[in-house]
């Protein structure tokens, strides 16, 4: 059986306000227009979660509240306090207790980036990769039956995107 992950950083985010806390930080205009570009790539390309496994951030709620209009469906949506800032490892975690054939994660850096970096067994060509720039997003797939089986470098890369690579 084939499990497919769409791992996704969230869009960009405002820093216009300095008293507030970076929990609480919301996307900019910019973030709320790549979160709406990725929904329609994911929808274009046939990548639609079954679950979304988020950070409970305000920008990463955002950041799934501007994509899924463009989804079919109606995922179940799971806000993780665990991903909020989490490391490699603790997404590993997270992800083993998934439910579906199909999974979103959306996270942070820097641990997003080590994640995607070590899952996968080849990464994509894109030099965006490596840094995994806000609304980057990665599709890979994995041979195995349950979450639980998942380990570092079994990932296929199917896919990766950064939003201003979409073409509207």
């Amino acid at each position: 059986m084939t499990k497919r992950l769409i791992l996704t950083r969230h869009a960009k985010s405002s820093w216009d306000d300095p008293t507030m806390s970076d929990h609480d930080r919301p996307l900019n205009e910019r973030g709320k227009a790549a979160a709406a570009d990725l929904g329609t790539w994911l929808a274009s390309r046939g990548y639609v979660p079954d679950e979304v496994l988020c950070s409970d951030a305000l920008r990463t709620r955002k950041t799934w509240s501007g994509i899924a209009p463009a989804l079919p469906g109606s995922p179940t949506l799971s806000l993780k306090p665990s991903l909020y800032n989490a490391g490699p490892d603790v997404m590993m975690a997270v992800l083993r207790h998934a439910q579906s054939d199909t999974v979103m994660v959306i996270g942070h850096n820097p641990g997003i980036a080590e994640f995607a970096a070590r899952i996968v067994a080849q990464p994509p060509m894109s030099p965006e990769f490596r840094h995994f720039p806000t609304g980057a997003t990665l599709v890979a797939s994995f041979e195995i039956d349950d979450w639980a089986q998942l380990a570092y470098g079994l990932g296929a890369t199917r896919d990766f995107i950064v939003p201003r690579e979409i073409v509207a």
